[in-house]
């Protein structure tokens, strides 16, 4: 079964800068401004066969990135991990009884490491 458009959009947010411009520029003419293969076909010059391998070509080539190096798996986990970091300090920092036992600047220091966790860019 093929990709979706969405699934198509974030290969290309990771891997599209590794395209071709021409790629590219069908790429988001298909994909982002929703047009047809005709219409690309027509705004290029090119005939719409043209644009349809062209565009095979780039959903191919961003397929073939992520299956070699990943980032989207490793963006997925890393997104995971943080979210599940977030959770367990917001449990910890409303555990009034818990943080009652604590001295300032170790409360100082959770909070700065939830910031510091939530600032990450996953």
């Amino acid at each position: 079964m093929g990709k979706t458009s969405e699934e198509y959009s974030l290969l290309y947010d990771f891997y599209g800068e590794l395209l071709s411009g021409r790629q590219r520029e069908v790429f988001e003419f298909y994909h982002e401004e929703n047009l047809s293969l005709s219409e690309i076909a027509d705004n290029l010059g090119v005939s719409r066969q043209a644009v349809h391998i062209t565009l095979g070509k780039a959903n191919q080539a961003l397929g073939t990135y992520d299956e070699k190096l990943g980032l989207i798996g490793k963006h997925k986990a890393s997104e995971k991990a943080q979210n599940e970091a977030l959770a367990k300090l917001g449990a910890i920092l409303k555990n009034k009884e818990l943080m009652a036992g604590l001295d300032a600047e170790t409360t100082k220091d959770l909070n700065r490491i939830k910031k510091l966790v939530k600032g990450l860019e996953v």
